[in-house]
């Protein structure tokens, strides 16, 4: 073979290396561009999924049946349901589950009303009220989600007691809707001295509260309690002896057997 011919063949093949090696570096950076697509592509759409799932867990979290879920000031318990009243270090809890258009819950109420005030006052026991709006979901209606919304203003303005207490003492009928008319609601407010300021009459007048009522009727509707009222003291419910009924006195024993307990 000739020394040209050599030479020419050697030529050749660096030519065709060099272009093999040309190709291969065009062929690694576009593999390496396509792979920094697909993970800018990835990062893109992992970050619009986290954000629509953190998005989805804020509105889950603000809002309730309509309109944001706002608690009353101090409420407590899972999702912040229930209204505490009362020292917080008594032994003794009585947990009530009422609704105000309810007439055997105004029966216990007016009935033992003082027993209870009293012994919160002594510190024996504490009460933690769940509101309900039963009688609106039997009857038709918007008293009991009106005036529990009232009570949970109250709450804001350091008052619910005092207008809770109002409200039993005005209960209307059973199937007179009464507490669905705001301005009834903001009359009784005045025999509540310092409540009726512009503050509240905006709270009732919004329906402020409304959502956080409504999630406390879903929560015992799932519950395993049916009827209003349920109370329960330190768990186990006040009427579950038929043959002893219950009354201001044995109500005053069993908060006695707490303390001890």
């Amino acid at each position: 073979m000739s020394q040209k011919n050599s030479d020419g063949k050697r030529s050749a093949r660096e030519r065709l290396q060099e272009q093999r090696r040309i190709e291969e570096s065009r062929a690694k950076r576009k593999r390496t561009l396509i792979a920094a697509v697909v993970v800018v592509a990835v990062l893109g759409a992992g970050a619009g999924i986290a954000a629509l799932v953190a998005n989805s867990g804020k509105k889950k979290q603000g809002t309730g049946a309509s309109g944001p879920l706002v608690a009353p000031q101090s409420a407590m318990g899972k999702d912040n349901l229930a209204i505490p009243v009362g020292e917080s270090g008594a032994k003794a809890t009585l947990t009530v589950y009422e609704d105000f258009r309810c007439p055997a819950c105004g029966q216990f109420e007016n009935g033992y009303r003082e027993t209870v005030n009293d012994l919160e006052k002594k510190g024996q026991l504490k009460a933690e009220y769940h509101i309900v709006t039963l009688i609106d979901k039997n009857l038709g209606g918007t008293g009991s989600l009106n005036a529990a919304n009232a009570a949970a203003c109250a709450q804001d303005a350091g008052m619910f007691k005092a207008y809770h207490d109002t409200l039993y003492m005005n209960q209307p009928q059973e199937t007179d809707d009464q507490f669905a008319k705001k301005s009834r609601l903001l009359e009784l407010a005045d025999k509540v001295k310092g409540l009726n300021t512009g503050e509240f009459k905006g709270c009732v007048d919004n329906g402020t509260h409304n959502s956080w009522v409504k999630k406390s009727q879903q929560t015992f509707s799932a519950s395993a309690y049916k009827a209003t009222p349920t109370v329960l003291l330190n768990g186990k419910s006040i009427y579950a002896d038929p043959s002893n009924p219950l009354t201001p006195a044995k109500l005053r024993e069993m908060v006695a057997g707490a303390q001890k307990g």
